[in-house]
């Protein structure tokens, strides 16, 4: 089973749900441009030092078509991409980028496509100097992502789903998601109002 199937169907919210806040990346992690399609694949990790790109244009050769390319980068005053390298990435079916930094050619970019969620958008663009391994463990919006961890990304967030527990993860989400859908929203707001009201009670609130 391809590590990424059942998850394009998966909301961010719903996987939150089931996997806690250490799993969610933050929010300065936000997609470059307006409604993007929920992408979902298993990450190739990079990382790059302070003004320097070199890894993230070598891994564009060598993910595997599907991957999610997870880039720790080492600042956001130096973009790690621009336009030709996302073209190429999109070209040979690399599904997103998600970037702890910043690109460039958002115009581009945005005019392909090409799913990118990243902190920002600067003109200067780093040098290309330091060697270092690929699919290596990083650290991205917060959370630790491992070669292979599944991410899922939509205008909603970015969630990492660690390998070892992605079958769990994935029923766990489907089960949710099927609760949610054979429950009126009559039968919600009264659920909801019924718990809002205990923990109210509970604690002595009177209003």
């Amino acid at each position: 089973m391809d590590d990424a199937t059942g998850f394009q169907s998966i909301p961010p919210t719903t996987l939150a749900d089931v996997l806690g806040r250490e799993q969610v990346m933050d929010i300065g992690i936000r997609p470059l441009w307006p409604s993007p399609p929920r992408v979902a694949g298993p990450a190739f990790t990079v990382r790059c030092p302070p003004g320097d790109n070199l890894m993230l244009h070598a891994a564009i050769h060598r993910a595997a078509p599907g991957s999610v390319i997870v880039v720790q980068a080492g600042d956001v005053d130096y973009a790690v991409a621009g336009g030709n390298v996302c073209a190429v990435a999109q070209r040979r079916g690399i599904a997103a980028f998600v970037v702890d930094g910043v690109i460039r050619d958002l115009a581009e970019v945005r005019e392909s496509g090409f799913p990118v969620f990243a902190r920002g958008v600067i003109p200067v663009p780093g040098v290309k100097a330091a060697v270092a391994p690929l699919n290596q463990p990083v650290r991205v919006g917060g959370v630790d992502v491992r070669p292979g961890d599944i991410v899922v990304a939509d205008e909603e967030g970015v969630v990492v789903v660690p390998q070892a527990r992605r079958e769990r993860v994935l029923l766990d989400a489907r089960a949710k998601l099927a609760e949610e859908a054979g429950e009126s929203l009559d039968a919600w707001e009264t659920a909801h109002r019924a718990r809002i009201d205990r923990i109210l009670d509970a604690n002595g609130f009177e209003g």
